[in-house]
């Protein structure tokens, strides 16, 4: 999950901007840890006809998919691909602790670009939450087919927006505030982001692929099941106000700040009620003959 159209800065990067860029690894991180079964299922389900032996993770932020498919085909080696320098560096520090080193390739590319790197010819390409994040995702879908090896699987997974953590009447002063807050990051993405959320179905066909299958994942993971549950709610609503703060009335921001005070009383880590709800989509197409 990864801003696949940010272009990399050559200057060195201010102290907020890599406070920032580490808050999201750090969520991505999160992200990848407490849904890592549903990553798992979703890359078992995809109908590849051999194991790849090449694949490129499009976007692949800090490795969430490139450690799902190395692990599920033992075989293969994946070359990650992502605008972030700092998002490559964390994940090429897990392959080595992992002991993969010698299976991932990191290539750091501004994917928007007229030109894409040379990525070979894969048997395997999964995007995962990155292609709304392109200006031009059509031509992105195009160059995928062209890169593609014959018979070779292209793999789009999207998410119906970002995860949901409190119970719809919550918090008790203000009940609703997480949608609200979603409906305003909503209002602000849809010019920037007009592909979040989108039916890729249509797209990859469109774009010259023939559907190879489609399913959707639903996740529900109470904070009892996983302690990293309330450590996600807070980095991703904190993440979350970041955007929405002007677009909030008093009251709601006021007590979205009360839940971010995580030494506050009304804290969002001293909540028992916390649970991560997400749904994910996943697209499977090879290219039509």
């Amino acid at each position: 999950m990864t801003h696949a159209h940010a272009h990399a800065h050559a200057h060195t990067p201010s102290p907020a901007h890599s406070h920032e860029a580490n808050d999201q690894a750090d969520l991505l991180d999160l992200d990848a840890e407490v849904l890592a079964e549903h990553i798992a299922d979703l890359v078992s389900w995809l109908p590849v006809r051999t194991p790849p032996r090449e694949i490129v993770d499009l976007g692949c932020g800090t490795g969430a998919g490139t450690f799902a498919l190395l692990d599920h085909f033992p075989e293969a080696r994946v070359t990650a691909v992502d605008s972030s320098a700092g998002h490559l560096q964390r994940l090429r520090e897990k392959a080595c602790a992992r002991g993969a080193e010698g299976r991932v390739r990191t290539v750091q590319a501004d994917l928007d670009g007229a030109e894409w790197p040379d990525l070979g010819a894969p048997d395997l390409v999964w995007a995962s939450a990155s292609l709304h994040h392109m200006l031009h995702p059509d031509r992105a879908l195009r160059q995928v087919r062209d890169l593609l090896a014959p018979d070779g699987l292209f793999t789009v997974v999207e998410q119906a927006g970002f995860p949901r953590f409190l119970p719809e009447d919550a918090p008790e002063e203000r009940p609703g505030l997480e949608e609200r807050c979603h409906a305003a990051g909503d209002r602000l993405h849809a010019g920037r982001m007009p592909h979040r959320g989108a039916d890729w179905g249509p797209m990859l066909t469109g774009a010259g692929f023939v559907l190879a299958g489609e399913r959707t994942i639903t996740a529900h993971i109470g904070a009892s099941r996983d302690d990293r549950v309330g450590a996600y709610a807070l980095g991703g609503l904190r993440r979350i106000r970041h955007g929405v703060a002007d677009a909030l009335p008093p009251e709601d921001l006021a007590a979205l700040d009360r839940l971010l005070d995580a030494d506050g009383p009304h804290g969002i880590l001293r909540r028992d009620d916390l649970a991560v709800r997400t749904e994910r989509t996943v697209w499977a197409a090879r290219r039509a003959n």
